[in-house]
């Protein structure tokens, strides 16, 4: 864990802050999330460059659970990412993106977590993660 204080820096980390607090219910954020932005850690290709991708396909970090589940690691913010980037070296790079992106292109069964190493975040089990991308589904149908 982070020996830092937790200062929000944005409105996702408000909120998180808040559930953590226990004044703002834990289904009222995870439905918000689709609007929010992540950051993405991703692996760093040899070019020379730091932080330069090569590659269009971006690799992220994803650890695997004790119950062999694969879980994507995100954070709140690029800053909140330096506690855990320490163990994994080869994740130097990153991404800002919309979390509704996010979940358009995670792979199905894999669970997510925001914010590992900080006392501020949120796991989200499989079943969480297939509710949302059910919601977002069906909210791109309604478009349609």
């Amino acid at each position: 864990m982070s020996d830092e204080i937790f200062e929000p820096k944005n409105d996702l980390e408000q909120k998180l802050l808040a559930a953590a607090n226990g004044e703002l219910d834990v289904d009222d954020l995870i439905g918000g999330l689709l609007d929010d932005q992540v950051f993405m850690p991703v692996e760093d290709e040899e070019s020379g460059i730091q932080g330069f991708q090569r590659s269009v396909h971006a690799r992220p970090l994803v650890v695997q659970a004790e119950e062999g589940v694969h879980v994507l690691v995100l954070f709140s913010s690029p800053e909140r990412a330096k506690v855990v980037m320490e163990e994994f070296p080869r994740f130097g790079g990153g991404l800002l993106a919309d979390f509704r992106w996010v979940l358009e292109h995670i792979d199905a069964g894999a669970g997510v977590t925001i914010n590992p190493g900080w006392d501020v975040g949120i796991d989200l089990d499989t079943e969480t993660v297939a509710a949302l991308s059910q919601q977002l589904a069906e909210e791109k149908a309604q478009l349609h």
